[in-house]
């Protein structure tokens, strides 16, 4: 079974990705120099300066630029209470076992020949985004509309709103945490910094900004433990005159790839500033209305430069900061009269009064050439994005689509991030420049002139079952009668526990790990080992323990959220506490949770195809809050956890975070992705089917981008990557570096579920090993994992073997 990732040892830190800051999750400190306030550089009074050629301040601070930012230096834990990541005490001991033979059976290469576990998905072209379901959610799910996380400053809107997704900090907490758009990251200034500003800042960081932590000796090679991206750096603050203490941030049009955020003098103002923020922009762009417009930097302007026209209508600005970046200003006024900005002082590039139209920000890293391609894009900017896609056999397509606004006859430039540009078709691949901007864990972000790209997965697992699979054996659906034995063995015991009392826990996702752990047991039993009756006995008691969930019967139920619009668990509203149940009341971690009862449904409605008739409704219901794929299902929100722009999930729900948002559990990521392609699978829906599919493509090319870190790694620094992991992966220099005997922290030293977990993973890359350390005599039950089985374990070792 998947895990969460957390430490195995104080001496092996597994790192996690966070959207943002760091590969590590760390709060956002506030704490940052100041100036003069505004006012006084407004009405200062040295004249402004019409610009024709180049501006240089006339009155500067007597503080340095703000080129440092700060680091944060203390762990963030608000709604992520520390604790196991399974149950360690609620799990019973088998009411039967058998003795385990001392020695490992013979390995033969003989085997029992089984049918497959399933005919994979619909022939031809399937469309993967057509709607799970329409319809409200199922009667035993009941609805309530008092959600306790407050919807801070949101314009009222049709569309269900998102809770997971990288705009959160603008409605959440005090509304100025950053947003990270990558390669920019953006954050409501309010009053801080050297201008003291109360607009929208804009920062793009650089590798040579970060820092790291010291240096992990126990490892080969001492990589560092750790890097963080600085925080709080305002290199251009998009900004207006009037805003000030009264300034108020909105957001409305809440999307899967975007958000509209506002600032407005005060509530209810007729003016205001509309930023259209979409993941990859090229350019930061605000859109003013009557506002006298204030750009600022806490960096510091070095020098002005007017650029001409660019186009009819659009007039440029090439701006140079103190700390020697180098930015482009396009302005591009309603009236098509020359906004002639004029830079008042070293924090301050002003406008005229009462003025409308959009102002542009890029960085150009690329000189000259870089320029021009940023001037051919001038005055047009993207407003949302639709992500569509299709299946055919084993090669998925997908492609993001943006609606744009502005100067609408120009191509738009956005910026892909390296798992993108891997996998696009050749007409997108077309439109790759040599732009590129370092992201903060992304690696370098390429910008692309387009209004569209595609994208091709062209090895989708198709052929994934339930049975053990690999990319390069595929799966294995019979096993030797060794084997077999071994497995009977240990089910024969396992499969006799109280499913109802593991499972009938006060967390849905203990709850949910329990119900997958015994039906992967019963699957085996029946279609691994040949051994339908030990598998019939299981399955009935399997069905009763699910009927409690499906029927609402557990100790926290869930309920409809009508504010937010998703099924959450009521652990929260009964007790207070945010982080309940790893926070599920709040939206945190759902496709962990439902993820696991998702996998379980599929395969009792795999062994029982009569069983779907009463459950379908309630488990496709979980597959939509997760993963709604239509705009055309208004009780959820599209996508809610998977993010198609980065390749993979957001666990983060309700919490303003420093950070953003975090993956948190890569495995569990995927394990989504598996459940609800199987699901699709066993009910028919072949857009479910082709969509998961699709998906674990796509998550697996992110993860082993930017998480799972080969030597060949160039997304990550040069010296983090000799951690391996920002979570958890299997590969034979890993196993050698951290657990092998005599490593850092030897896999034979674990105690609890984590030593059964490694050695399930040892597996990949020696599964001989593995099969012994599950198949001993001696085995210690307390090894496992409340979501795991040595009944899997074998199977999957044996599996890796393909023969035993």
């Amino acid at each position: 079974m998947a895990s969460k990732h957390v430490s195995l040892t104080d001496s092996l830190l597994i790192l996690m990705s966070f959207q943002g800051v760091s590969a590590f999750a760390l709060p956002q400190n506030h704490v940052v120099a100041r100036s003069a306030s505004l006012t006084s550089d407004i009405t200062s009074s040295v004249p402004p300066t019409a610009i024709s050629t180049t501006q240089v301040p006339h009155t500067s601070t007597n503080l340095p630029p703000g080129t440092i930012g700060s680091i944060p230096t203390s762990l963030e834990t608000e709604g992520n209470p520390a604790s196991q990541p399974f149950a360690t005490t609620t799990v019973t001991s088998p009411t039967a076992r058998f003795t385990p033979e001392v020695a490992m059976p013979s390995i033969t290469a003989s085997a029992i020949s089984k049918p497959q576990v399933l005919v994979a998905g619909a022939e031809g072209p399937v469309d993967a985004f057509q709607p799970v379901g329409t319809g409200p959610p199922p009667n035993q799910i009941q609805s309530r509309g008092d959600h306790p996380a407050p919807r801070k400053g949101i314009a009222p809107q049709s569309r269900p709103l998102q809770t997971n997704k990288f705009y959160a900090n603008l409605f959440l907490g005090g509304q100025t945490n950053g947003v990270w758009t990558h390669p920019y990251s953006v954050s409501w200034s309010h009053g801080s910094g050297n201008a003291q500003s109360w607009g929208l800042s804009v920062f793009q960081v650089n590798a040579e900004q970060r820092a790291y932590g010291p240096p992990n000796t126990r490892i080969p090679g001492s990589p560092v433990s750790y890097f963080i991206n600085p925080l709080g750096i305002q290199s251009l603050i998009l900004s207006a005159v009037e805003l000030g203490s009264s300034t108020v941030l909105t957001t409305d049009t809440h999307e899967a790839s975007s958000v509209n955020a506002n600032l407005q003098p005060q509530a209810g103002s007729g003016s205001s500033i509309k930023f259209p923020l979409v993941q990859g922009m090229g350019f930061v762009t605000g859109i003013y209305t009557n506002l006298q417009p204030a750009i600022q930097s806490s960096v510091f302007f070095r020098n002005v430069v007017s650029g001409g026209s660019p186009r009819t209508g659009v007039f440029k600005y090439t701006i140079t900061l103190e700390d020697n970046s180098a930015w482009l200003l396009y302005a591009t006024p309603r009236n098509g009269q020359d906004p002639r900005l004029s830079l008042a002082t070293n924090t301050l590039l002003r406008g005229p009064t009462g003025w409308s139209g959009t102002i542009q920000v890029a960085k150009n890293p690329s000189g000259s050439s870089g320029e021009s391609t940023f001037d051919r894009s001038a005055g047009v900017y993207a407003t949302t994005a639709r992500v569509s896609g299709s299946v055919n056999g084993a090669t998925g397509t997908y492609a993001i689509s943006w609606n744009k606004a502005g100067v609408t006859s120009a191509p738009l430039i956005m910026f892909a991030l390296p798992h993108h540009v891997q996998s696009f078709d050749s007409g997108t691949r077309s439109a790759v420049t040599s732009i590129k901007l370092q992201t903060t864990t992304k690696g370098m972000a390429t910008a692309v002139v387009g209004d569209s790209w595609t994208l091709v997965e062209s090895s989708l697992p198709t052929d994934m079952g339930f049975a053990p699979w690999t990319p390069s054996s595929r799966s294995a659906n019979s096993l030797s009668p060794a084997a077999m034995s071994a497995i009977t063995n240990a089910g024969s015991s396992e499969v006799k526990q109280d499913m109802g009392a593991q499972s009938n826990l006060n967390s849905m996702y203990y709850s949910g790990k329990a119900l997958s752990k015994f039906a992967t047991i019963v699957y085996t039993l029946r279609d691994l080992a040949n051994q339908p009756n030990l598998a019939s006995q299981g399955l009935a008691q399997l069905k009763v323990a699910f009927a409690r969930f499906a029927t609402n019967q557990q100790i926290f139920p869930l309920v409809y959220d009508t504010a937010w619009k998703g099924v959450v668990s009521t652990a929260s509203y009964a007790n207070g506490d945010s982080g309940a149940d790893f926070g599920n009341s709040f939206y945190n971690d759902h496709h962990f949770h439902y993820g696991y009862f998702i996998h379980a449904a599929a395969i009792i409605a795999y062994l029982d195809p009569s069983w779907l008739n009463q459950n379908r409704d309630w488990v496709n219901t979980l597959v939509r809050d997760v993963a709604n794929p239509s705009t055309q299902d208004n009780y959820f929100p599209v996508s809610r956890s998977f993010d198609w722009y980065h390749g993979h999930s957001w666990a983060k729900g309700l919490f303003d975070s420093g950070d953003s948002k975090d993956e948190e559990s890569s495995s569990e990521d995927a394990m989504f992705a598996y459940s609800m392609k199987m699901w699709g699978r066993v009910i028919g829906d072949a857009s479910m089917e082709a969509r998961g599919n699709l998906m674990l493509s796509v998550v697996a090319r992110s993860l082993q981008n930017y998480h799972l870190l080969q030597s060949d790694n160039v997304n990550q620094p040069a010296n983090f990557i000799g951690n391996k992991v920002t979570g958890i992966q299997f590969v034979t220099e890993e196993w050698n570096t951290y657990f092998a005997d005599n490593a850092v922290a030897a896999a034979r030293n674990v105690a609890g579920g984590w030593k059964g977990i490694l050695y399930a993973n040892l597996a990949i890359i020696d599964p001989r090993a593995s099969f012994n350390f599950f198949n001993q005599a001696n085995f210690d039950s307390s090894w496992l994992d409340g979501g795991a089985s040595r009944t899997w374990y074998l199977a999957y070792a044996a599996g890796m073997l393909k023969v035993i």
